[in-house]
């Protein structure tokens, strides 16, 4: 279907440009690999990939074992494509639809529409708000969208099964039903769609997932598929009592179903006319009618070798229309009941279809001669509408084949599929019936990836260095079980860091283990002349406060938003001085003397330390922060041992966009110490300057002029350390190149532009009582305003540049900033 469409659009790039992720591999990589391997065989693509494997030179690799250029390579296989396709392209030209929505502007997949009883309004699922698949509700006459039905922000919602689901109508057309995963479990939410709120919801954790629900003509019951123990089956819910009915229960597969409009059977898509299950050998769907009171289940004719799927009924219930591929190309089918006759209504390119072969792509109206379907066409998923008896009655269709020229791949004559064969050949590879062999599953720890190792050395006056690092992550097959290891050494052990952390994720509960060493190292350096001697001394400091740590982790999640978490452990926290002093001769230079040092200013602090925080996370991130949605975090911590306090987070984050594509992120933020311990000179004081919080005051910024002459403080220091921070953001966020009309957002390269005003305090007290003056003659706090661009590195950081007006420095009119770390 894919390259049918590119043939249309003489859009085939050549081999050299496949590896840009503007060429989607599973459709590309596939064409160009049955493309080779049907002129010179399966094993040449064994070849190629090992010969790759050497030097990781795709397009070298292919030139050297089939010993043609890529570019030869590449004009071969775009003739083989126009050859195949370009007949079709011809011959279906001037039977093109007119679209009722999604052929241009923001949203690119529309899909599986459900049409009104009276064919006046369609819903569909489409990712129009360019951060998620969601329910939308337009016009089935102008395409002209309505309103957004679903908010996929909503914690409760994990998925609006938007691959392998439909909804539908209810008789009125005042109710709409669709199919969700609700916490984890498959739910039906009935909507009142006049009054834009959920009717009903109803779960069904007795069930793996729901599909396709269909209403009874009375609007009473709904039937839909089920994914129960691996195997769909067909159910009906009964809306008066609240009772469940099982219609099947085999291995077979049951989809789609769809009531007749006189309530007496549903037709669905089925594969148990056409697969033997005594070897594995499946066949092609077709349809079939089941009496939802006595279950009996009789087929409907439909094509041999064609699959036909998504049956929808007609008005008047005296024809099926469904999607089938009979010449290879998925396109419109009506059955008529009576004479049991079939016709083809639609002859598209590419075929009506959503995103998999089976995806319901096809809706009926069941008070009006309309159909609205979706197709694929220029890249996009399109819907289309069908009115009138004249246009939905199509022409006679006469059988089908087993391989359509259409549905294959170039090259039409193929060289000995090997693989082909064997997964035609359902007996290979089988052991004898009830051999099967059944094993535990063990879990084994086997490396997933390791980080670019690095290896330095240096020489300075305190010696030769040498230092390195890398990390290592392992997990088992099922990732529920991670490992991960992490080495940086620059020096001794007190330079080394390392952590060792094990994480379980086999249940819902989630608990690991951790251990490791941060070493914080400050350098610092001084230099005297004492006149009475004419020495001069230099004095290296270098201070390293040195943490140590084991505990424990656990996480248990309520949503896909919301859980809770928990940790515990011990810490050490040890300091030491490293002093070297060095004595000159003031007025000639020479080297006199040097003394090294090395004290423990404190002594060591042994904490046990425990939290737990509630944590909750809707937000959608961009290239380089976050632009709808919301997050919190509120956590409580207790420290006991050579110290004794609290620590208290309150985090709260909202980003909105009032009007696309601009996004208002608001932040309000409180992190602190209370208690005895919690301003101990020991710990490190908290700054409210450090990037990502409030910008214009990052300690390094500042200098002596800014500090009052002749004492020991710094106003300006006093007013952003502390052992307690209060901090609030507002940003206005836009994407620079996207402001001129790019569909995907952010244009061509992701670069984030901003407006922002910050604000903070901080204060050593032990009380909130002792928190500084925020507003007003006199004020504690500090505030900034300014403007930021963030640029999204290749995927490896996120750079911004600030340009910064700190008010509450009066000798800095503005400063620049340059930091790596995303946006709040």
């Amino acid at each position: 279907m894919w390259m049918r469409d590119a043939v249309a659009r003489n859009k085939l790039p050549e081999i050299k440009h496949l590896n840009s992720a503007k060429y989607f591999p599973y459709r590309w990589g596939q064409a160009l690999w049955a493309y080779i391997a049907g002129r010179w065989g399966d094993p040449v693509v064994g070849r190629i990939l090992h010969a790759a494997s050497r030097n990781g030179d795709a397009q070298g690799a292919i030139e050297h074992v089939l010993g043609v250029k890529t570019a030869v390579l590449s004009k071969e296989w775009h003739e083989a494509l126009k050859s195949a396709y370009q007949p079709a392209v011809d011959r279906t030209h001037a039977t093109e639809l007119k679209p009722l929505l999604g052929a241009a502007g923001r949203g690119r997949m529309n899909l599986a529409p459900a049409v009104s009883p009276d064919g006046q309004q369609v819903m569909f699922l489409s990712e129009k708000s360019l951060f998620a698949v969601e329910l939308y509700l337009a016009d089935a006459r102008s395409g002209e969208v309505r309103k957004r039905v679903s908010n996929a922000l909503s914690p409760r919602v994990d998925s609006l099964n938007f691959i392998s689901s439909a909804g539908a109508w209810d008789p009125s057309g005042r109710r709409f039903a669709h199919a969700v995963v609700e916490h984890g479990r498959p739910t039906l939410i009935v909507r009142d769609v006049a009054q834009n709120r959920i009717d009903k919801e109803i779960a069904l954790p007795q069930l793996g997932e729901v599909y396709n629900p269909t209403w009874s003509p009375d609007g009473q019951r709904i039937a839909f598929s089920a994914l129960v123990g691996g195997l769909t089956d067909l159910f009906v819910y009964d809306l008066r009592t609240d009772k469940l009915t099982r219609l099947t229960e085999d291995e077979y597969a049951d989809l789609q179903p769809a009531w007749s409009p006189d309530g007496k059977t549903i037709v669905f898509s089925t594969d148990r006319f056409s697969s033997d299950l005594s070897d594995l050998r499946f066949g092609n769907y077709r349809l079939a009618l089941i009496d939802p009171e006595t279950k009996a289940i009789e087929p409907l004719p439909t094509f041999t070798y064609a699959k036909s799927i998504n049956p929808q009924w007609s008005a008047d219930g005296a024809s099926i229309f469904f999607i089938a591929d009979r010449d290879g190309v998925p396109n419109i089918y009506r059955l008529e009941r009576a004479t049991g006759q079939l016709f083809q209504v639609t002859d598209l390119l590419t075929g009506v279809s959503g995103l998999t072969s089976t995806s319901p792509a096809l809706s009926s109206a069941s008070s009006a001669s309309r159909l609205t379907f979706s197709a694929y066409k220029e890249d996009r998923y399109v819907l289309y509408s069908l009115d009138g008896a004249a246009m939905l009655a199509g022409r006679p269709a006469e059988g089908d084949t087993a391989s359509p020229a259409l549905a294959q791949l170039p090259p039409e004559e193929r060289s000995y599929d090997q693989i082909v064969a064997l997964k035609h050949d359902v007996d290979y590879g089988l052991p004898p019936a009830g051999e099967f062999r059944v094993t535990p599953y063990h879990a084994r720890l086997a490396l997933d990836y390791v980080t670019q190792p690095y290896i330095g050395a240096g020489l300075d006056r305190f010696g030769t260095y040498i230092g390195g690092g890398t990390s290592l992550a392992f997990s088992d097959m099922l990732g529920d079980h991670n490992l991960n290891l992490t080495l940086q050494a620059n020096g001794g052990f007190s330079d080394v860091a390392a952590l060792v952390a094990y994480q379980n994720m086999h249940s819902r509960l989630n608990w690991g283990v951790f251990a490791g060493q941060i070493p914080y190292v400050i350098a610092n350096y001084a230099m005297a002349y004492d006149p009475t001697t004419g020495a001069e001394t230099e004095t290296d400091y270098i201070y390293r406060q040195i943490e140590r740590q084991v505990g424990v982790m656990a996480a248990y999640p309520f949503s896909r938003a919301q859980r809770i978490e928990a940790t515990g452990g011990y810490r050490r926290i040890s300091f030491e001085e490293e002093t070297r002093t060095s004595v000159f001769d003031g007025a000639s230079g020479q080297f006199i003397d040097t003394t090294d040092q090395t004290v423990s200013p404190y002594p060591a602090l042994n904490l046990a330390e425990g939290s737990v925080a509630l944590v909750y996370d809707t937000s959608v991130y961009g290239a380089t922060s976050p632009l709808l949605g919301r997050a919190y975090r509120f956590e409580v911590g207790a420290v006991a041992g050579s110290l004794g306090y609290r620590t208290l987070l309150g985090d709260v984050r909202q980003y909105v966009m009032p009007v696309r594509p601009f996004t208002l992120a608001t932040r309000a933020l409180f992190y602190g110490r209370v208690g005895s311990g919690a301003n101990d000179t020991r710990l490190n004081p908290i700054y409210l300057g450090y990037p990502g919080l409030v910008r214009g005051y990052d300690p390094n910024s500042i200098d002596a002029t800014e500090c009052e002459a002749n004492t020991q403080t710094c106003h300006i220091i006093d007013r952003i350390v502390g052992s307690k921070v209060l901090i609030g953001n507002v940003e206005l966020r836009f994407p620079l190149l996207g402001l001129f009309g790019a569909n995907n957002y952010f244009g061509p390269f992701p670069v984030e532009g901003a407006f922002f005003l910050d604000g903070g305090a901080a204060w050593n007290g032990r009380t909130f009582r002792d928190a500084p003056k925020l507003f007003g003659a006199g004020h504690q706090s500090v505030y900034s305003a300014g403007a930021a661009v963030r640029v999204n590195v290749f995927g490896m950081a996120v750079l911004e540049v600030d340009y910064v007006w700190p008010l509450d420095r009066p000798q800095k009119n503005h400063i620049w900033q340059f930091n790596l770390t995303p946006g709040f």
